[in-house]
């Protein structure tokens, strides 16, 4: 496993992220636990979940992730724990109440003793707001934030689906009363869907955050679903399935699919592989329901696109460009 500084940290993590949000809803708890053995056995550290992660109940995903620490054996020690805060917890959305959700500095306490109290642990390596809230502003959640890394609740901060502007705003607001900020973004973005490359990773880059890319196989499109469909194995479903509807989106996944096996590859780990020849990513998160899928994925990290390869790749699925070129000019 080769790994990296998380954006301006001092903190190493693996260039592969353990996403854990099918820990509950697809994978039960005895091959969640084995995949976060085999994840942590070939030197995967930096795990990935959020309070709302397992449906039914949420917050479900969290403790298959308590019980796994539970176990000892160092494990919590090893890992790089991330979570995040945002999402409504009640399990009947219809009898919330207020401030069980957002950013406030209320949910936020809540959120975060909720959390710690699911994982078995008592502190968070890396605390993620899962989405902006626009009735919030920054001064409070900064506050609040203070508060859980004094506590020692929490190490460092990090954002989800910020577009580039937030993430402006929150690391201007921190500067101004000397706090370190946001340290990563997670977002989506992958080879089919470049659009964060206009605003939030240059964002990233110029306020020194790690890029945590989100769905690098875009919910399977990347993965070989024509020949995986071809030889009737498990369909798309979802985005990724809409986008195939589309004769133009299929005839153009069909030509990545047959450029990456002229070049001996596989889709998925060639997508993989692309993202992390990408400047300022720190690693895509893996979502693997199987140990199969998780070897498929670590095969990534040491592999090495030849560069006809990658111009193949830009011309197939060209990027936006920066903006506001790509927008005004």
């Amino acid at each position: 496993m080769e790994y990296t500084q998380l954006g301006r940290t001092g903190l190493k993590v693996s260039r592969l992220v353990l996403g854990t949000m099918n820990f509950g809803p697809y994978t039960d708890e005895a091959d969640s636990h084995a995949l976060m053995d085999a994840a942590l056995d070939a030197g995967v550290n930096f795990f990935d979940t959020a309070n709302a992660y397992g449906r039914e109940p949420r917050g479900r995903t969290e403790s298959i992730i308590g019980n796994w620490f539970a176990k000892g054996g160092d494990r919590r020690d090893k890992v790089v724990l991330a979570t995040k805060v945002y999402g409504n917890m009640s399990q009947d959305p219809g009898t919330a109440w207020p401030n069980h959700d957002k950013l406030s500095a209320l949910n936020i306490r809540r959120a975060v003793d909720a959390s710690l109290k699911r994982l078995q642990t008592d502190y968070l390596d890396l605390y993620q707001f899962h989405h902006i809230d626009r009735n919030t502003p920054f001064e409070e959640i900064w506050q609040a934030i203070d508060v859980l890394v004094t506590q020692g609740k929490i190490l460092y901060a990090g954002s989800s689906n910020f577009p580039g502007y937030k993430i402006a705003q929150a690391n201007e607001t921190a500067d101004r009363h000397g706090r370190l900020g946001l340290v990563s973004e997670q977002c989506l973005y992958n080879l089919y869907e470049r659009r964060a490359e206009m605003e939030v990773l240059p964002a990233a880059r110029e306020y020194g955050l790690g890029v945590v890319p989100w769905s690098p196989l875009h919910g399977g499109l990347l993965g070989g679903v024509l020949r995986k469909e071809a030889d009737g194995g498990r369909r798309v479903s979802g985005t990724a399935a809409q986008a195939l509807a589309d004769p133009t989106v299929r005839e153009r996944i069909g030509a990545y699919e047959d450029l990456v096996d002229k070049h001996g590859l596989e889709p998925g780990d060639t997508a993989l592989a692309w993202l992390l020849t990408r400047p300022g990513v720190t690693g895509p998160i893996i979502g693997p329901r199987t140990s199969e899928q998780l070897v498929s994925a670590l095969r990534a990290v040491s592999l090495e696109l030849p560069d006809d390869l990658l111009e193949s790749l830009e011309s197939l699925f060209p990027g936006p460009g920066p903006s506001p070129e790509a927008f005004a000019w």
